[in-house]
């Protein structure tokens, strides 16, 4: 499968229904497995609007994997804003396309960019299930966190790459 990695701009606006969908759907694949169907649910009840999205993605720096299609089948968002700078804060790749290193080249294009701003590292707070990817990306896990969304409580791992 050929796959691009594009940095995302304004003008790439009209993918943010299809981010929408995939932050959903990736939630949902971790029920059962990794998180409890509650916790999924609280994580995300449904898909947000392309409106959100939009927002999120100008007001960081993402990039996105688009298939031969022309589909955005995953995507990485890093804080820009000097308080979070540095954060990722979402990973997330549609079910049917994970374990094949699109989250693993979603990382590595955020590395080298903020390498290039002259970062000193990257943090996240990995999921039980992107923490492997981001392990193999050089993060370091420094302590378990705990997240909540809607009064659920999601364990997770604080790491750090530097840079």
């Amino acid at each position: 499968m050929s796959l691009s990695y594009i940095h995302y701009a304004v003008h790439h606006r009209h993918y943010a229904k299809q981010v929408a969908q995939i932050y959903h759907q990736a939630v949902h694949a971790q029920s059962g497995g990794f998180y409890t169907r509650q916790q999924c649910d609280a994580w995300s009840r449904a898909p947000r609007s392309s409106h959100f999205w939009r927002l999120q993605l100008k007001q960081s720096q993402a990039w996105l994997a688009i298939d031969s299609n022309g589909d955005c089948v995953g995507f990485i968002q890093v804080e820009s804003r000097f308080k979070d700078r540095g954060y990722v804060s979402c990973l997330y790749v549609l079910p049917s396309h994970q374990r094949r290193g699109i989250a693993a080249a979603l990382v590595e294009q955020a590395k080298a960019w903020a390498k290039q701003q002259g970062w000193p590292q990257l943090t996240t707070d990995a999921s039980l299930q992107s923490h492997t990817v981001f392990a193999r990306c050089g993060f370091i896990k420094h302590h378990n966190s705990y997240q909540e969304k809607c009064g659920v409580q999601f364990l997770g791992m604080q790491m750090c790459c530097n840079l």
